[in-house]
């Protein structure tokens, strides 16, 4: 029997062993996934920490119980290791790396190029591996191939590599990381079978595409999409608050049309790891090709304003009660990128502290699910922890800014006991008394 109709077969009885490498918001869920069907999972990881948390049945993602994580561990399905030379014992290895942006918004592989060294150290015949992380068109076969095949092994003959972008959203109920169709491409169309089976074994559908380059566009053009059309709103919003026009009624009103239009929501700046990084992926590839990317570069441009806009309408606000940025006590709701989750990563609420902060405000925050607040890749020397959240602590603020809208906070109470309150989210829409307090930005 050869090596591909080895590892299908060991695929097909779900006796391969998956190997999954890093275990943050992307390689957790689907390292778990695997072993719910019943995988060997091993998770691999430089943090230490995650990793005694985890064979402790800790979890340190919001939206995955320890409980969940504990249940695995007894019944031997997963475990987690910072010991590489473990790789070499895997079927399929996953990698599921940071792809950062540099200092001045050029790719940052070295996290994915120092884990391919490391697979090839331990690279053996027979094994698959697949790329999860977003990167720019032709990283798989430019990038991550040459390393691998430095073993003197032979792709699609000796080991096989494909590329299967994640397509996680964290904290969202309606669609799990099972239930998202899974786009997966193979360097060779023996890659391509195996990784599409594999991820047959554990997601409701697959969608095939020819080749590793198409699937890393895929990713790429579903998060401009995005980061373009948000863009659209917040220039709208800046414009339309001139007129003194509310945004998010014309978005309503705009929203019953029943084709041809799809709402996006305009905010403080754009967080999470995808959508304000994957856009420049692209831009950084295609000047390679001498091929301008203005629409990627425009909304970059204006949705990376968007604290300074924030900055604005909270100067604007404090003027209201004869103050200046300088010297005022400001409190900010919500250091999580998005509502419900603990996931700060490239959260806009981090620039509007340091942009306060910059100026003399004294800023303090407050996020159930984010107690702590430090080791940050671009602000290492922001350092908080939450502070209480009631009547009398709110008093204490001259500027309540709401930048998360978590859905456990009680807006008439945070407006009623706040001097001022700057909304980027539309969160105090229903909030009757104490309208007067409030500043739309």
């Amino acid at each position: 029997m050869d090596l591909k109709e080895s590892l299908l077969k060991k695929i097909k009885k779900r006796r391969a062993i998956i190997g999954v490498i890093g275990l943050g918001y992307v390689g957790l869920p689907i390292a778990l996934e695997f072993s719910k069907v019943g995988f060997n999972v091993l998770g691999f990881d430089i943090d230490e920490i995650k990793i005694d948390k985890l064979n402790d049945s800790k979890s340190y993602i919001k939206y995955i119980s320890s409980d969940t994580i504990g249940t695995f561990l007894a019944n031997k399905k997963f475990r987690a290791t910072t010991d590489f030379s473990k790789l070499s014992s895997m079927d399929a290895i996953l990698i599921c790396v940071p792809t950062p942006l540099g200092e001045y918004r050029e790719p940052d592989l070295s996290f994915l190029l120092n884990t391919a060294t490391t697979i090839s150290k331990y690279l053996q015949k027979g094994q698959l591996v697949v790329l999860e992380s977003t990167t720019y068109p032709g990283t798989t076969e430019e990038e991550l191939l040459p390393i691998l095949e430095s073993s003197k092994l032979q792709v699609g003959e000796d080991f096989f590599l494909a590329y299967s972008p994640e397509r996680e959203d964290p904290g969202n109920k309606d669609f799990t990381t099972s239930e998202i169709p899974k786009v997966v491409s193979g360097v060779t169309s023996n890659c391509l079978h195996l990784a599409d089976l594999l991820y047959k074994q554990v997601l409701i559908k697959t969608v095939p595409v020819s080749s590793p380059k198409v699937a890393e566009a895929t990713k790429l053009l579903e998060n401009i999409y995005r980061s373009v059309n948000i863009a659209l709103v917040n220039e709208l919003k800046t414009i339309f608050d001139r007129m003194e026009i509310n945004i998010w009624e014309v978005i309503e009103a705009a929203s019953t049309k029943p084709f041809g239009f799809t709402p996006f929501y305009p905010g403080p700046g754009l967080g999470g790891h995808c959508i304000p990084i994957d856009p420049f992926y692209l831009a950084w590839k295609s000047k390679q090709y001498e091929v301008p990317t203005r629409f990627i570069e425009l909304s970059g441009e204006i949705n990376s304003n968007m604290p300074y806009y924030v900055l604005s309408k909270i100067s604007e606000g404090l003027n209201r009660i004869r103050k200046s940025i300088n010297g005022s006590n400001v409190l900010i709701l919500g250091i999580a990128y998005k509502k419900d989750v603990d996931d700060t990563r490239e959260s806009p609420s981090l620039k509007i502290i340091s942009l306060l902060r910059e100026i003399g405000a004294n800023v303090e925050y407050n996020d159930p699910y984010v107690p702590f607040l430090s080791g940050l890749r671009h602000y290492p020397g922001l350092k908080l922890e939450s502070v209480a959240l009631d009547k009398e602590s709110l008093k204490r603020f001259d500027c309540t800014v709401i930048v998360t809208d978590h859905s456990c906070y009680d807006w008439q109470e945070v407006v009623s006991s706040s001097r001022i309150v700057i909304d980027t989210r539309n969160a105090t829409k229903f909030v009757k008394a104490g309208r007067e307090k409030i500043t739309q930005a």
